[in-house]
């Protein structure tokens, strides 16, 4: 059979054009998985992760000592999304715009809203996985970053989070919304070239890297609507450094959501949580993202404060957050497709599955991809409220 999409390349990559430059921070920022391709929908895919390692004394003798097993942990990953965006033309629609602005230049536009669509989506909804998979907050809910003076030492505290964590030193990303990057390119220590060295910031609009952090702009930062709870206290069993569950007494109202931040009484890290109680009366259970509390709780009743809304603008390793494409399955009979192609964005990486549908007088393009993603490390990952 004829590739019929070939005429149609130059047509593709036009919109690609357009689609490369959307605010998709999140999608270049994290690790692809490529094991996962072979999943289907909803299966999950297991992602192993390495515990810390233990040192020991170094005693000679005749042999070596018999050591150096580990547990292996390991995280679920699923694809849990497969979409497509139609296009559809008949030939007397086609005929009627041939006489205007032309079929090909509509078509083109159409690929690129198509594309916008998916690359959204998955932006969105990486930075929804980011929002829950940091391990504490800094900042200001409601606030902006980097608005203040000195305005980058917002980035220097997210930063020492990571540090205190462990988290490696190297490919470390920050994504932010356009509220927080226009603060940015509003300090003169960034943009006034005999102070910062370059001019990158002031001629071209590059937020460039600050601390160690690859800083990207994104339209899919999240926003944050806190839970309803109020009033809400531990229990009395006391809880030591590293707990990440933490047991409710019954007071209070309302619930405690994931993503809330919340801080104890007398300490003050603010903590991210990754499953919360819907009844904070009820005397649940709150579970904090790892590596879980910084200070120990007293064995008696703690105070807890839920923060407010915010954006969830992230730093984080690359490796703490996955990424999992693939071009959207296909029967092993085929289906009614006179042809496909895979369509590959130069800036963000992201493929796009391009199908042509032959119709009764009509024919339908479809664009189409299939994704899944998770934060897989918390303690490598750090929200900056906004």
């Amino acid at each position: 059979m004829a590739n019929t999409l070939t005429g149609l390349i130059p047509t593709l990559y036009e919109a690609l054009d357009v689609v490369s430059r959307e605010l998709s921070g999140f999608i270049p920022a994290v690790t692809w998985d490529r094991e996962a391709e072979r999943a289907a929908v909803n299966q999950d895919v297991t992602v192993p992760i390495t515990p810390a390692a233990a040192a020991a004394d170094i005693t000679p003798g005749v042999t070596p000592p018999n050591d150096g097993d580990q547990t292996i942990g390991n995280t679920v990953v699923r694809i849990t999304k497969s979409r497509r965006v139609p296009v559809r033309w008949n030939g007397e629609e086609q005929r009627g715009v041939n006489s205007g602005p032309g079929y090909q230049n509509i078509l083109r536009d159409q690929f690129a809203q198509a594309m916008r669509t998916l690359v959204n989506e998955i932006e969105v909804d990486v930075g929804l996985a980011a929002k829950v998979a940091a391990s504490r907050a800094h900042g200001t809910a409601g606030t902006a970053p980097f608005g203040s003076t000195p305005g980058i030492g917002d980035l220097a505290d997210v930063l020492k989070i990571l540090e205190d964590n462990g988290c490696p030193g190297s490919d470390l990303q920050a994504v932010i919304n356009t509220a927080a990057a226009t603060n940015l390119r509003k300090l003169g220590n960034l943009y006034k070239i005999n102070e910062s060295g370059e001019n990158r910031l002031l001629r071209q609009g590059v937020l460039g890297d600050l601390y160690g952090f690859a800083l990207r702009a994104s339209a899919g930062v999240a926003a944050h609507t806190k839970g309803t709870g109020a009033s809400a206290t531990t229990d009395n069993a006391g809880y030591a450094v590293g707990s990440t569950v933490i047991t409710l007494a019954s007071a209070g109202t309302g619930a405690i959501v994931a993503g809330d931040v919340i801080t104890f009484a007398g300490d003050s890290n603010k903590y991210v949580v990754v499953a919360g109680d819907a009844d904070v009366s009820g005397g649940g259970t709150i579970t904090l993202a790892a590596p879980g509390l910084r200070q120990a709780l007293a064995a008696s009743t703690v105070a807890i404060t839920v923060g407010n809304n915010y954006a969830a603008n992230a730093a984080f390793h690359r490796s703490s957050l996955i990424l999992v494409t693939r071009a959207p399955a296909v029967p092993e009979e085929g289906d009614l497709a006179v042809d496909r192609m895979i369509v590959t964005d130069p800036v963000t990486g992201l493929s796009f599955e391009i199908s042509k549908y032959l119709q009764y007088r009509q024919v339908q393009y479809e664009i189409a991809a299939a994704w899944g993603v998770k934060g897989i490390k918390p303690e490598h990952a750090a929200t900056l409220l906004g």
